[in-house]
Protein backbone atom coordinates (compact mmCIF):
# COMPACT_ATOMS: atom_id res chain seq x y z
CA UNK A 1 0.00 0.00 0.00
CA UNK A 2 2.74 2.51 0.47
CA UNK A 3 4.01 2.02 -2.49
CA UNK A 4 1.22 2.71 -3.91
CA UNK A 5 0.54 5.63 -2.56
CA UNK A 6 3.84 6.69 -3.63
CA UNK A 7 4.18 5.64 -6.51
CA UNK A 8 0.50 5.66 -8.19
CA UNK A 9 1.33 2.22 -9.47
CA UNK A 10 -1.54 -0.66 -9.33
CA UNK A 11 -0.31 -4.48 -8.64
CA UNK A 12 -2.60 -7.24 -9.02
CA UNK A 13 -1.25 -10.62 -7.53
CA UNK A 14 -2.65 -14.64 -7.33
CA UNK A 15 -1.20 -16.89 -5.46
CA UNK A 16 -1.44 -19.23 -2.54
CA UNK A 17 -0.39 -20.72 1.04
CA UNK A 18 1.94 -22.98 2.02
CA UNK A 19 0.00 -24.47 4.89
CA UNK A 20 -3.49 -24.01 5.86
CA UNK A 21 -4.31 -20.65 7.78
CA UNK A 22 -7.24 -18.93 9.59
CA UNK A 23 -7.05 -15.30 8.43
CA UNK A 24 -9.13 -13.29 11.53
CA UNK A 25 -10.51 -10.10 10.56
CA UNK A 26 -8.73 -6.63 11.47
CA UNK A 27 -11.04 -6.21 14.39
CA UNK A 28 -12.67 -9.98 14.87
CA UNK A 29 -12.89 -11.18 18.78
CA UNK A 30 -10.56 -14.62 18.42
CA UNK A 31 -8.75 -14.47 22.05
CA UNK A 32 -9.64 -17.85 23.76
CA UNK A 33 -12.58 -17.89 21.08
CA UNK A 34 -10.48 -21.33 19.16
CA UNK A 35 -9.08 -24.69 20.00
CA UNK A 36 -5.63 -23.80 19.70
CA UNK A 37 -4.16 -27.71 20.54
CA UNK A 38 -6.75 -28.96 17.56
CA UNK A 39 -5.55 -26.82 15.60
CA UNK A 40 -1.88 -27.30 15.98
CA UNK A 41 -3.37 -31.13 15.37
CA UNK A 42 -4.89 -30.00 11.90
CA UNK A 43 -1.75 -28.16 10.90
CA UNK A 44 -3.46 -24.84 10.89
CA UNK A 45 -1.58 -21.85 11.93
CA UNK A 46 -3.80 -18.33 12.52
CA UNK A 47 -3.09 -14.53 11.06
CA UNK A 48 -4.80 -12.05 11.88
CA UNK A 49 -5.18 -9.53 8.52
CA UNK A 50 -5.38 -5.59 8.28
CA UNK A 51 -9.10 -5.83 6.58
CA UNK A 52 -12.07 -6.11 8.31
CA UNK A 53 -14.52 -8.82 7.85
CA UNK A 54 -14.77 -12.59 9.66
CA UNK A 55 -12.41 -15.78 9.45
CA UNK A 56 -11.84 -17.74 6.61
CA UNK A 57 -9.49 -20.53 6.08
CA UNK A 58 -6.92 -20.31 3.18
CA UNK A 59 -5.98 -23.91 2.41
CA UNK A 60 -7.40 -24.95 -1.19
CA UNK A 61 -8.10 -21.95 -2.47
CA UNK A 62 -6.88 -19.59 -4.44
CA UNK A 63 -6.05 -16.18 -3.23
CA UNK A 64 -5.69 -12.38 -4.94
CA UNK A 65 -4.31 -9.50 -3.64
CA UNK A 66 -4.81 -5.93 -5.06
CA UNK A 67 -2.79 -2.47 -4.18
CA UNK A 68 -4.02 0.75 -5.88
CA UNK A 69 -4.37 4.42 -5.20
CA UNK A 70 -7.47 5.37 -3.48
CA UNK A 71 -8.30 9.25 -1.78
CA UNK A 72 -11.56 8.51 -0.55
CA UNK A 73 -14.32 5.82 -0.36
CA UNK A 74 -15.71 6.91 -3.87
CA UNK A 75 -12.51 5.60 -4.94
CA UNK A 76 -12.64 2.35 -3.02
CA UNK A 77 -16.35 1.54 -4.36
CA UNK A 78 -14.83 2.11 -7.69
CA UNK A 79 -11.79 -0.43 -7.16
CA UNK A 80 -14.32 -3.17 -5.32
CA UNK A 81 -16.62 -2.71 -8.65
CA UNK A 82 -13.47 -2.94 -11.29
CA UNK A 83 -11.98 -5.92 -9.38
CA UNK A 84 -14.71 -7.62 -9.52
CA UNK A 85 -15.32 -7.18 -13.20
CA UNK A 86 -12.11 -8.35 -13.71
CA UNK A 87 -12.91 -11.20 -11.68
CA UNK A 88 -16.31 -12.31 -12.73
CA UNK A 89 -14.77 -11.93 -16.39
CA UNK A 90 -11.83 -14.16 -15.26
CA UNK A 91 -14.05 -16.94 -13.99
CA UNK A 92 -16.41 -16.86 -16.95
CA UNK A 93 -13.44 -17.06 -19.09
CA UNK A 94 -12.48 -20.71 -17.02
CA UNK A 95 -16.16 -21.57 -17.24
CA UNK A 96 -17.28 -20.84 -14.20
CA UNK A 97 -21.13 -19.38 -14.16
CA UNK A 98 -20.58 -16.81 -12.04
CA UNK A 99 -22.64 -14.03 -10.63
CA UNK A 100 -23.24 -10.75 -8.11
CA UNK A 101 -24.65 -12.05 -5.62
CA UNK A 102 -28.46 -10.19 -4.95
CA UNK A 103 -28.51 -7.91 -1.61
CA UNK A 104 -29.08 -9.89 1.67
CA UNK A 105 -29.57 -8.67 4.76
CA UNK A 106 -26.60 -7.16 7.04
CA UNK A 107 -24.57 -9.86 8.63
CA UNK A 108 -23.05 -8.55 11.81
CA UNK A 109 -19.39 -9.66 13.55
CA UNK A 110 -19.13 -12.60 14.90
CA UNK A 111 -16.96 -15.96 14.66
CA UNK A 112 -19.24 -17.70 11.74
CA UNK A 113 -17.01 -17.91 8.84
CA UNK A 114 -16.75 -15.48 6.01
CA UNK A 115 -18.34 -17.99 3.39
CA UNK A 116 -21.60 -18.08 5.22
CA UNK A 117 -23.60 -16.19 2.70
CA UNK A 118 -22.72 -14.01 -0.07
CA UNK A 119 -23.16 -10.09 0.69
CA UNK A 120 -24.46 -7.62 -1.72
CA UNK A 121 -22.70 -7.72 -4.73
CA UNK A 122 -20.12 -10.60 -3.75
CA UNK A 123 -19.51 -13.10 -6.27
CA UNK A 124 -21.51 -16.23 -5.66
CA UNK A 125 -22.95 -19.55 -7.92
CA UNK A 126 -26.20 -20.77 -7.47
CA UNK A 127 -26.61 -18.32 -4.17
CA UNK A 128 -23.54 -20.27 -2.35
CA UNK A 129 -20.82 -17.76 -2.16
CA UNK A 130 -17.44 -18.34 -4.35
CA UNK A 131 -15.21 -15.41 -3.35
CA UNK A 132 -15.12 -13.97 -0.42
CA UNK A 133 -13.30 -10.15 -0.57
CA UNK A 134 -12.24 -7.50 1.74
CA UNK A 135 -10.89 -4.35 1.94
CA UNK A 136 -8.46 -1.44 3.73
CA UNK A 137 -7.78 2.21 2.50
CA UNK A 138 -5.05 3.74 4.15
CA UNK A 139 -2.81 6.70 3.86
CA UNK A 140 -4.14 7.66 -0.09
CA UNK A 141 -4.05 4.01 -1.20
CA UNK A 142 -6.17 0.86 -0.80
CA UNK A 143 -5.23 -2.86 -0.34
CA UNK A 144 -8.21 -5.19 -1.36
CA UNK A 145 -7.67 -9.33 -1.08
CA UNK A 146 -9.73 -12.22 -1.39
CA UNK A 147 -10.27 -16.21 -1.82
CA UNK A 148 -11.52 -18.13 -4.32
CA UNK A 149 -12.10 -21.31 -2.92
CA UNK A 150 -11.30 -24.80 -5.09
CA UNK A 151 -12.49 -27.04 -2.47
CA UNK A 152 -14.86 -26.36 0.57
CA UNK A 153 -12.92 -26.69 3.65
CA UNK A 154 -14.36 -23.77 5.55
CA UNK A 155 -16.39 -26.25 8.05
CA UNK A 156 -12.68 -26.43 9.56
CA UNK A 157 -13.15 -23.63 11.65
CA UNK A 158 -16.56 -24.57 13.47
CA UNK A 159 -14.45 -27.50 14.24
CA UNK A 160 -11.86 -25.24 15.73
CA UNK A 161 -14.21 -22.89 18.03
CA UNK A 162 -14.16 -23.65 21.57
CA UNK A 163 -18.06 -22.88 21.59
CA UNK A 164 -20.76 -24.69 19.11
CA UNK A 165 -21.28 -22.61 16.44
CA UNK A 166 -24.62 -23.11 13.76
CA UNK A 167 -23.48 -25.11 10.71
CA UNK A 168 -22.63 -23.36 7.86
CA UNK A 169 -24.21 -23.33 4.63
CA UNK A 170 -21.77 -25.13 1.87
CA UNK A 171 -19.80 -23.03 0.01
CA UNK A 172 -19.54 -22.67 -3.85
CA UNK A 173 -16.00 -23.74 -5.63
CA UNK A 174 -14.12 -24.39 -8.24
CA UNK A 175 -14.37 -27.61 -8.01
CA UNK A 176 -17.66 -28.30 -8.24
CA UNK A 177 -18.64 -25.52 -11.04
CA UNK A 178 -15.96 -27.28 -12.97
CA UNK A 179 -15.59 -30.46 -12.22
CA UNK A 180 -11.88 -30.28 -11.32
CA UNK A 181 -9.70 -29.03 -8.78
CA UNK A 182 -7.84 -25.94 -11.37
CA UNK A 183 -4.06 -25.17 -10.45
CA UNK A 184 -3.12 -21.41 -9.03
CA UNK A 185 -1.69 -20.95 -12.66
CA UNK A 186 -5.80 -22.23 -14.35
CA UNK A 187 -6.88 -19.20 -12.43
CA UNK A 188 -3.88 -16.82 -12.38
CA UNK A 189 -3.71 -16.51 -16.19
CA UNK A 190 -7.32 -15.73 -17.20
CA UNK A 191 -7.25 -13.07 -14.31
CA UNK A 192 -4.23 -11.91 -16.29
CA UNK A 193 -6.36 -11.64 -19.41
CA UNK A 194 -9.47 -10.01 -18.06
CA UNK A 195 -7.09 -7.47 -16.40
CA UNK A 196 -5.21 -6.49 -19.81
CA UNK A 197 -9.05 -6.51 -21.69
CA UNK A 198 -10.53 -4.60 -18.44
CA UNK A 199 -7.93 -2.05 -18.49
CA UNK A 200 -7.33 -1.82 -22.18
CA UNK A 201 -3.41 -2.20 -21.60
CA UNK A 202 -0.83 -4.80 -21.23
CA UNK A 203 0.27 -6.11 -17.07
CA UNK A 204 4.29 -5.63 -16.57
CA UNK A 205 5.64 -7.97 -14.38
CA UNK A 206 6.12 -6.60 -10.79
CA UNK A 207 9.72 -5.64 -9.72
CA UNK A 208 10.86 -6.27 -6.11
CA UNK A 209 13.09 -3.16 -5.33
CA UNK A 210 15.38 -2.74 -2.03
CA UNK A 211 12.64 -0.29 -0.48
CA UNK A 212 9.81 -2.58 -0.79
CA UNK A 213 11.73 -5.63 0.36
CA UNK A 214 12.52 -3.34 3.76
CA UNK A 215 9.00 -2.53 4.14
CA UNK A 216 7.92 -6.43 3.62
CA UNK A 217 10.61 -7.60 6.08
CA UNK A 218 9.22 -4.77 8.62
CA UNK A 219 5.71 -5.68 8.20
CA UNK A 220 6.67 -9.66 8.11
CA UNK A 221 7.72 -8.91 11.92
CA UNK A 222 4.91 -6.91 13.19
CA UNK A 223 1.68 -8.91 10.66
CA UNK A 224 3.67 -12.62 12.33
CA UNK A 225 3.58 -11.02 15.88
CA UNK A 226 1.29 -12.54 18.50
CA UNK A 227 0.61 -9.32 19.87
CA UNK A 228 -1.64 -8.10 16.45
CA UNK A 229 -2.77 -11.81 15.62
CA UNK A 230 -4.16 -12.10 19.38
CA UNK A 231 -4.62 -8.49 20.01
CA UNK A 232 -8.39 -8.69 20.84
Amino acid sequence: MLRAARSGDAVFRVYGFSVPTLSLGRNQRARGCYDLPAARSHGVTFVRRPTGGRALLHHREVTYSVTLPAASPADASAAYDFINTVLLDALTRLGVPAVRAAAQPAIPPGLRPCFDVPSAHEIAVDGRKLVGSAQWRHGGALLQHGSILVRDDQATIERLLLMPSPATPRAATLADALGFEPSIEQVAQPILESLERTTGSPAAEFSMTADVEQSVERLRASYLGDAWTWRR
